[in-house]
């Protein structure tokens, strides 16, 4: 009885290398698998001429000088131009430094709220009070720890695959932290933020000062609460309150956080008041265009379907329903594929493939006066900057600059002198001028 047991336990020994051999054998001889791409599929069809693809200007740029100014940033992700010229820079560890144009970056300025990194929340947009000669405030965005939550950094899988795998019951009762919009007053030395107040929950992108002095604040997609996935994989959300709370939506709030008196969902009681419009996916550059006064705003789509859109206030901007775009595997969106619908905003413009886009300003400059009233966009995916020539609000060249520099461009800033400074996700502050 002993010897048939070690006989049969050899015989098994032997059967799981045979099995495992076998294993080896076949994924040493299958190819790899192809990584899908947007470019493996069919472009969607635009609603309108010139909404994508736009031809080259007939007249191209001239040359430009780089400068790089700082190097050794960590994760920069925005900067904002102080009145005595230095600049502020955001990184991603929660840090906001000052910036000169010698090289200087001084330590992380003190006083900065607890903040979570995790997944693409962390620290983010920067922007100064248009009075800050007077108040000396900033504005600022991020992503806060829950309570009691040490302050620092996660691994990927706490607020993505952690999350997509619970129900929503459970969704809702994780503590992840929340995106959040904050100011304090920059001390005269510039070492120190005092007086910190949050302003506003639930969005964490970009900050603009509106004509009124209202601000916008523009938040990504808040998958987690509700029933849905990240990349809008298999789901058609028709809950009206879920999409206006919790797809990613623009915050219109005054500067000390109360709410404008003419927002538009005031009278819906089920509605955030600080709502202004949504249907977003993850909106990481806007700006006031200064010809018009509207807020533009452009957006990551999922794989292919990044745009720009002009922002109307209750305007539903088709997320997670409608894009441009496809599942990461390349699957049409909810199974449909829907670019347009009843109600839905059209962007201005789309690109697919991918440009990855970060940065979004209005040129105004005497520098380059060729590009007087043109959109300028960091792409990081397309690793460039992106010109718009407009007619109107209407896109009707596009031409792709700095593609010298090789590098993901992060944010775009218009000096006062008309030169351009930006940041790169290598963590380089650069100053682009004309040659």
């Amino acid at each position: 009885m002993h010897m048939r047991t070690h006989v049969k336990r050899f015989a098994a020994a032997i059967a799981n290398v045979v099995a495992m051999l076998a294993l080896l054998a076949a994924a040493t001889a299958a190819p790899a698998r192809a990584q899908v791409r947007a470019e493996d599929y069919p472009a969607p069809k635009p609603a309108f001429p010139q909404q994508t693809n736009a031809p080259a200007p007939s007249k191209p740029s001239p040359a430009v000088k780089i400068d790089t100014i700082v190097t050794g940033l960590r994760g920069p992700w925005s900067l904002a131009i102080l009145p005595n010229g230095k600049m502020l820079v955001t990184e991603r560890g929660g840090f906001i430094r000052v910036a000169e144009m010698n090289g200087f970056v001084s330590a992380p300025i003190e006083g900065m709220p607890d903040q979570k990194q995790v997944a693409a929340e962390s620290l983010h947009d920067v922007v100064i009070d248009p009075d800050f000669a007077h108040n000396r405030m900033i504005y600022f965005t991020y992503f806060a720890p829950p309570p009691g939550e040490t302050p620092g950094s996660w691994p990927l899988e706490y607020f993505y695959a952690n999350v997509w795998k619970a129900s929503v019951a459970e969704r809702r009762a994780m503590r992840i932290g929340m995106e959040r919009v904050g100011r304090g007053r920059l001390s005269e030395d510039e070492r120190r933020l005092e007086n910190f107040q949050v302003l506003a929950d639930g969005s964490n992108r970009r900050i603009v000062f509106a004509p009124d002095g209202t601000m916008f604040v523009t938040g990504s997609d808040r998958f987690r609460f509700y029933d849905a996935s990240y990349d809008g994989s298999d789901h058609m959300t028709t809950d009206p309150d879920i999409l206006r709370n919790f797809t990613g939506r623009t915050l219109r709030i005054n500067k000390d956080g109360s709410i404008p008196k003419d927002n538009p969902f005031l009278d819906q009681p089920t509605v955030a008041p600080e709502t202004y419009d949504y249907g977003h996916r993850d909106p990481e550059g806007a700006a006031i265009n200064p010809a018009t006064g509207k807020l533009w705003v452009i957006e990551h789509g999922p794989m292919g379907g990044d745009k720009i859109s002009i922002i109307k206030p209750e305007g539903n901007y088709g997320w997670p329903n409608y894009s441009y775009g496809r599942r990461y595997n390349g699957d049409l969106l909810a199974g449909k594929g829907l670019t347009a619908g009843p109600g839905i905003e059209q962007p201005v413009y789309f690109w697919y493939p991918d440009i990855a886009p970060c940065a979004l300003i209005f040129y105004t400059g005497d520098m380059f006066p060729e590009w007087k009233g043109n959109v300028l966009v960091g792409g990081m995916g397309a690793q460039a900057m992106i010109r718009l020539v407009l007619n109107g609000d209407k896109v009707v060249a596009e031409e792709r600059l700095l593609k010298e520099m090789k590098q993901r461009v992060r944010e775009i800033e218009q000096a006062p002198d008309g030169s351009l400074l930006i940041l790169t996700d290598n963590g380089a502050l650069s100053r682009v001028s004309r040659k």
